[in-house]
């Protein structure tokens, strides 16, 4: 019996109290022989998480402080993988103090408490985003330059920066919009697909920005893609240092992501007015266009997202059978 504990092996997803995390969390305390943890800012763990997922350990942490970290070595061991999704992520907040952004996006005190164990046995597999890249053309490669528009695009470069020097073995995932169904614990949020389908089911008229570009990624894909990782570094342990562009396959502006609901849903489609994105002062400067390739994800891990009509029709499916 004791060899059969020592094949466990154990994951800690940073921030999983937030819309990835769940969905990681439900996903990996499903599969066989790991032992899940998460940490959570607030001061308590969502109560609806630990219910419906039993088996998962939580545990209070400050990413800025690194508060936290410490009692995670004592009491859960140092991690085989650490899933980084903690992020402050909106891009006007992020404007509105840099120092936040910083302190909170570039994980400083995980990967120093990373580095304490004096090896190289943990993988971090850590959330950027597409907003690095300087949004003047379409379909941008890993290899391209990160000129980033805005204060959260600048602190999501930096932790990439500093986890590239100083980690033996991680995964940079660039990752588009995330949409999918709602978590366990509802987030505070709104979720893009569920907002458009909540404004659209008005009926009344709207109106959606033509002229900005993403590739937005179904939850479950991005899921998909951190096991995957996982997988194969806890079954071959070999050195990892990969950069990936995690997106769709299709390059949407809000305005098409609009009319895919419109039409899963059956909603007039003349509700939904196109607008340019200079129309609106979003007090934030918002790259046009950072659609990405995603050749690299599809040859590396023989990952295919699904289209993004698809994900939208599993979205709304998922919310009328909860």
């Amino acid at each position: 019996m004791a060899g059969a504990e020592e094949e466990r092996k154990r994951v800690l997803v940073v921030g999983g109290s937030g819309y990835l995390g769940q969905h990681l969390l439900a996903a990996s305390s499903a599969a066989d022989r790991l032992d899940v943890a998460f940490t959570h800012h607030s001061p308590a763990p969502p109560q609806p998480l630990l219910d419906a997922l039993p088996s998962v350990r939580a545990f209070r942490a400050d990413l800025r402080s690194g508060d936290g970290f410490e009692a995670i070595s004592a009491s859960f061991g140092q991690p085989h993988v650490v899933v980084n999704c903690a992020a402050m992520s909106v891009p006007r907040a992020c404007e509105m103090d840099p120092p936040a952004a910083m302190a909170t996006n570039v994980p400083s005190s995980l990967v120093s408490w990373l580095l304490s164990f004096g090896n190289d046995d943990s993988l971090l597999i850590h959330l950027s985003t597409d907003q690095v890249y300087e949004g003047v053309k379409s379909f941008y490669k890993e290899e391209d330059d990160t000129m980033p528009v805005n204060m959260y695009g600048k602190s999501k470069v930096a932790a990439e920066k500093l986890i590239i020097e100083k980690c033996s073995n991680y995964a940079i995932l660039r990752s588009s919009i995330i949409y999918g169904p709602q978590t366990i614990s509802p987030v505070a949020k709104s979720l893009p697909i569920q907002w458009m389908d909540g404004v659209l089911s008005q009926g009344q008229q709207v109106e959606f920005f033509n002229d900005e570009f993403r590739c937005p990624v179904y939850v479950k894909d991005m899921v998909d893609v951190i096991l995957s990782l996982t997988k194969t570094w806890l079954s071959d342990g070999k050195k990892v240092q990969v950069l990936l562009n995690v997106g769709g396959p299709d390059r949407v502006s809000r305005l098409q992501m609009a009319e895919s609901v419109a039409v899963v849903r059956g909603y007039n489609p003349s509700i939904i007015n196109s607008v340019s994105a200079s129309s609106v002062n979003r007090g934030v400067a918002s790259p046009p266009d950072i659609s990405m390739d995603i050749t690299k994800l599809t040859q590396i891990l023989g990952i295919k997202p699904i289209s993004f009509q698809d994900g939208v029709k599993s979205t709304l499916d998922a919310e009328a059978s909860t």
